[in-house]
């Protein structure tokens, strides 16, 4: 679900910039791009620690 997600933000965040750039909309490009950013946010979630949960009694 995640790539799924990180694919239709970044082909969008592609689709607006490139426009505003009058550059040509490239969905290879775009989708390599989406492939990259969800290793890094699963590199990223491996990384940060899970907060411990207190124990109030």
């Amino acid at each position: 679900m995640t790539f799924f997600w990180t694919a239709l933000l970044v082909n969008m965040t592609a689709y607006v910039v490139g426009s505003m750039n009058a550059a040509p909309y490239e969905f290879t490009t775009a989708m390599i791009i989406s492939v990259i950013v969800t290793v890094l946010i699963f590199a990223l979630g491996a990384v940060i620690p899970k907060p411990q949960p207190s124990e109030h009694h």
